[in-house]
């Protein structure tokens, strides 16, 4: 059982295009984690390089640490897509490997064109809804519709721009916060 108090199994958060909101996630994992919570799934990063005009997407796995390139570099001039399906794969495989561990909560980087066309981390999503792992995720506002389709009841929505800036206040108002487990509570209480 999660050691989490969510306010819902899933908490998006809602974002503008242009709008940075990986570091937001960072935080959020980073202030949990610091609370003992065991975390799944993963935090994007990007990479930029001098000769792309486009950055490189880091998945950085929250429970086994290593990281996973899923952008494909297809040259300079690439237009279009540059997700690669395999290594999308792979994030989603080593994420279900770690939402088996029951961890306190599961982290998707963002609910983007792939869960939006019906694949992706969707799956992963609604597994950890069913085995009652409460769920982080960021959803841009381009996918809002599809979102709300598919997380329906499921999901409470806050809009990245109206959360505090202090991380204590962030996973407050987020309503992400760690319970005490009964161990804990009884170490705590001075022996009479």
């Amino acid at each position: 059982m999660s050691r989490l108090l969510a306010a819902a199994p899933i908490t998006a958060l809602v974002y503008h295009e242009g709008r940075d909101v990986d570091p937001v996630m960072r935080r959020i994992s980073d202030r949990l984690a610091a609370q003992g919570l065991s975390l799944a799934g993963f935090i994007q990063r990007d990479e930029w390089r001098a000769d792309r005009p486009r950055c490189d997407m880091i998945l950085q796995n929250l429970s086994g640490g290593h990281a996973i390139k899923i952008s494909e570099d297809r040259g300079a001039g690439a237009r279009g897509c540059r997700l690669d399906p395999s290594e999308l794969l792979r994030a989603m495989a080593a994420a279900r490997e770690a939402i088996a561990t029951r961890p306190d909560l599961l982290i998707v980087n963002k609910f983007g064109k792939i869960e939006s066309e019906g694949g992706g981390f969707r799956d992963l999503i609604a597994e950890a809804v069913m085995q009652n792992v409460p769920t982080l995720v960021a959803v841009p506002w381009r996918n809002i519709d599809n979102w709300r389709r598919f997380a329906g009841e499921f999901a409470v929505e806050y809009r990245v721009e109206d959360l505090p800036s202090d991380d204590a206040g962030l996973c407050r108002a987020l309503g992400l916060q760690r319970q005490e487990t009964v161990d804990e509570r009884a170490a705590s209480r001075p022996e009479i």
